[in-house]
């Protein structure tokens, strides 16, 4: 799972990737220059359920999830060299942005006199929708033309008539959305529906977090409506990539002079990784407790399959119990000789932080 950090020039974008990740890559470029420099790096997901079972039973190993973000050049028209997309953003820089599984949006709010504004003053507002038109007016391209195609397909025949007239009502669904200025994750869209979409690379359909690069000690600016589907955080970037490029014994006398209770990139990963509808579940070795990722509304079968694929292959039951109460009982041989753990079959719905123990012959 790999979320695109974008933004337009001089938004900060390459700082909320080091606050993010705790890299030190070089921040203060205005971007776009016309090289395609990306930066990709894997980040625990912080998770005080899973700190808690890992203080009570003490493993040898705590594994937490992960979110990958991957820093991609600045989101603006006409600033990179090469062939543009369809006359829109750049070919490159589309193919970039259509791998990803979601979008984290650096909006600029901090006032730099070293870094001019592209645009010549701060408007977060102005700025956030510029993002999102930019993003609009690329799947605009896409569906105008995939029509056009679709429509010449249907005048000389070949393929079944009646698929391709429910693919150009998709279609048309998507380029009316986009023609009232609305996103496509705004659409209540099938699980179907987006697997025929799936290699058309568009944008507008990928889950967004925005952040606002504040400066120190600022505010939240207002920035009116919120865009539909779209969640916005702060996070005072510098300070934030400062914290994170600390030796952790450092952390907690930073945090204190600061007032800061809690990193905020830790916010900022966990509202990600609840972007892209994943929950969490647990499993544990004598050695090891471990977070998992899974989709919202997973199986035990899933679960299984994403330990390993003999657990799914030759599954019997799931031994399932929510993490705290296991931490109250005291660990799982406690738990199941009390009776308190469930057996649950493979079509089981898996609940946010339970704790997994897969039976199974192979």
């Amino acid at each position: 799972m790999q979320l695109g950090i974008i933004g337009l020039p001089a938004s900060g974008k390459t700082t909320i990737f080091n606050a993010l990740t705790g890299q030190d890559q070089p921040t203060g470029a205005m971007g776009g220059g016309g090289r395609m420099e990306l930066h990709t790096a894997v980040v625990d997901v912080p998770d005080p359920r899973l700190d808690a079972l890992s203080a009570f039973f003490k493993p040898s190993k705590t594994i937490y999830a992960k979110v990958t973000y991957v820093d991609i050049g600045g989101l603006a028209k006409g600033k990179h060299e090469g062939e543009t997309s369809q006359e829109g953003l750049p070919a490159a820089l589309v193919g970039q942005l259509a791998q990803m599984d979601g979008f984290v949006q650096v909006v600029r709010a901090f006032e730099d006199p070293n870094m001019a504004h592209p645009s010549g003053s701060l408007d977060p507002t102005r700025d956030l929708a510029a993002l999102q038109t930019e993003l609009l007016l690329n799947d605009m391209i896409i569906t105008e033309r995939r029509l056009a195609k679709l429509n010449e397909e249907r005048q000389r025949g070949g393929r079944d008539k009646a698929t391709v007239e429910r693919e150009i009502t998709l279609i048309q669904r998507l380029a009316d959305c986009l023609g009232q200025e609305q996103p496509l994750r705004s659409l209540n869209l099938t699980a179907e529906e987006q697997r025929n979409l799936a290699g058309l690379g568009l944008l507008t359909l990928k889950p967004v977090l925005v952040v606002i690069n504040l400066g120190e000690g600022q505010a939240m600016p207002s920035l009116g409506p919120t865009p539909t589907g779209v969640e916005i955080l702060g996070l005072q970037g510098k300070i934030e990539m400062e914290i994170a490029q600390l030796p952790p014994e450092d952390v907690a006398t930073f945090l204190a002079e600061y007032g800061i209770q809690e990193p905020g990139r830790k916010r900022v990963i966990r509202a990600s990784y609840d972007l892209l509808a994943l929950q969490t579940f647990f499993t544990m070795k004598e050695d090891e407790v471990r977070a998992w990722r899974l989709r919202r509304g997973g199986t035990a079968l899933e679960a299984a399959a994403t330990v390993h694929t003999d657990l799914a292959r030759g599954f019997i039951r799931a031994e399932v119990i929510a993490w705290d109460d296991l931490l109250a009982l005291g660990g799982l041989a406690e738990a199941r000789s009390k009776g308190k753990l469930r057996l649950e079959g493979k079509d089981y719905v898996v609940a946010e932080g339970e704790i997994i123990h897969i039976r199974f012959n192979v």
